[in-house]
């Protein structure tokens, strides 16, 4: 991102949330730069996560990067970070400039491919706080982002999520709605997002 710029804002029209999205948040040779160092250099792992009682491997690869002491759990999974790299740490700064937020740990997902995905689901963690704010980053491939709300049901949300765009949720949005990113039947590359969050 140009810091004496800034990106075209986009607010979701979503109750009980606040969403926006900013296109364009990084330049195209600033993300092709990171997306490739990210691919090459993060410490990727597979988790294995049960539903419903059948365990099955996720359908993505992660890793977690934070303050040492800032575990994650989520799903019975506890992930243990990495120590921010100084690619990471300048991004997160980045964000942190651009968003007046401050962001402790970022979980990194890598969607090889059209089958990989991530299930309906909220980021309410109790180590999250009590609304939290997730600062998400795309890279690489775009997907499609869809959001639906928690108990009125015919309320439904998606967008396009862009190399190089931002994608903040903040207020009441993981307490009311749900996300996912599903599988797509198109052949496309690969995707990464960098959701930065603050853990307590």
């Amino acid at each position: 991102m140009d810091l004496f710029s800034f990106p075209k804002e986009i607010q979701l029209d979503m109750l009980d949330a606040e969403v926006y999205y900013y296109p364009g948040f990084l330049n195209e040779k600033s993300s092709d730069s990171l997306f490739k160092h990210l691919i090459e250099s993060t410490p990727w792992q597979q988790d294995s996560i049960t539903i419903y009682g059948k365990t099955h491997l996720q359908p993505r690869l992660t890793a977690l990067y934070g303050e040492k002491d800032k575990t994650y759990t989520y799903s019975n999974i506890t992930m243990h970070p990495h120590f921010f790299s100084i690619e990471l740490t300048d991004i997160k700064e980045q964000i942190e400039l651009f968003t007046k937020k401050r962001f402790t740990s970022c979980l990194l997902n890598l969607y090889r491919h059209g089958n990989d995905s991530n299930g309906w689901h909220s980021d309410d963690e109790r180590e999250l706080g009590i609304n939290p704010v997730i600062a998400s980053l795309s890279l690489g491939a775009e997907r499609i982002f869809h959001f639906k709300h928690k108990t009125i049901k015919n309320l439904k949300q998606k967008l396009v999520l862009q190399h190089g765009s931002l994608l903040l949720m903040s207020g009441e949005t993981q307490h009311k709605w749900l996300h996912q990113l599903p599988k797509t039947q198109k052949k496309i590359g690969k995707r990464i997002n960098l959701t930065f969050r603050n853990i307590a």
